[in-house]
């Protein structure tokens, strides 16, 4: 890492700071160790700054004055939400998007880490997807505002890098969950809804009603995994280009496998009823996380059914609170 980083503690602004993985963040750096003496870490939320505002941006900029930022504010929604509101997603994310790289160039942030989505890769693809092909042709059609928006940003990160110099670089993680997810019915993420849906149909005694075939395959990493590697990109990774942050192609499985294992996290006896007349989105986004264990070879992500309890665990206890 540059000089100018050794001489003075970071002053880390994470934006998003209250979503999934802005909290999953917060916890490692407050409870695993993950802040350095001396280092100040802001978790901002939307109720502070609108990013989509340029004037608000800036005021946020200098009321704490980062010297290093993690990107994770966004616009986001469920699959069906993004069919529905494409331009929204677009427009919005764009703006968040500049407003934050323009805001940190001007300020003379050393580094910026954002956050992609494995949604961007393009649809029509050989698998497993890798880094080098994130533009290869277009994402898929059902969120295509938000994937184009969320690529602007390795273009911007290249350009900055060309202009001006700046080690502004992204992380691609692909499904993330855990505490703090987004659990509604209709725009959340697709294990969080599961968790939801599965806790209320055991409630009230009905079956578990599953949005699609169940057939479609994921790779699921979990919120404290991503925060952990974000908080090593964050100090160590020096490429402009972004990084994949994944399970390995062979963790890869069907939501209907998840589905049994949210089920048995929450001793959900009832039936289960997949709903085939709803869209099943992409059938498979493989990623490939080879240059992750190039740099990473020993690390150890958290199983998926050990994970999903966790989270089922959380969300119980937290039901209150969550976002629902």
């Amino acid at each position: 890492m540059d000089s100018q980083t050794k001489a003075e503690p970071m002053r880390v602004l994470v934006t998003g700071g209250s979503g999934l993985v802005g909290k999953a963040i917060e916890h490692v750096v407050k409870q695993e160790g993950g802040c350095l003496e001396g280092e100040q870490w802001t978790f901002l939320s939307s109720k502070e700054a609108n990013l989509v505002d340029l004037q608000q941006t800036r005021a946020v900029f200098e009321k704490y004055r980062p010297t290093h930022v993690i990107h994770l504010a966004a616009k986001v929604g469920g699959l069906y939400l993004h069919m529905k509101e494409n331009l929204h997603f677009l427009r919005d994310n764009l703006r968040i998007n500049d407003n934050v790289l323009q805001t940190s160039h001007e300020r003379g942030v050393t580094k910026v880490v954002s956050c992609l989505s494995s949604c961007i890769f393009p649809d029509k693809t050989t698998y497993p997807i890798d880094e080098s092909m994130i533009h290869n042709g277009p994402p898929h059609d059902s969120n295509f505002g938000y994937s184009h928006a969320k690529r602007m940003i390795d273009i911007q990160n290249r350009g900055y890098f060309a202009q001006h110099g700046r080690r502004y670089t992204a992380v691609i993680p692909t499904n993330v969950y855990g505490p703090y997810d987004n659990f509604n019915f209709e725009n959340g993420h697709v294990l969080s809804a599961l968790m939801h849906k599965t806790y209320a149909a055991k409630k009230e005694g009905t079956p578990l009603q599953v949005w699609g075939s169940g057939t479609p395959r994921r790779q699921f990493i979990y919120s404290l995994d991503v925060a952990r590697l974000f908080l090593w990109v964050l100090r160590e990774y020096d490429e402009i280009d972004p990084i994949i942050l994944s399970v390995g192609e062979e963790e890869e499985l069907p939501i209907k496998d998840a589905v049994e294992m949210i089920a048995d996290a929450l001793d959900f006896k009832g039936q289960i009823v997949f709903d085939t007349s709803k869209s099943d989105g992409q059938m498979k986004k493989t990623a490939s996380n080879a240059k992750l264990r190039r740099y990473l070879p020993d690390f150890t992500f958290t199983p998926l059914s050990e994970g999903i309890k966790k989270t089922c665990d959380w969300f119980v206890n937290n039901y209150d609170i969550a976002r629902t």
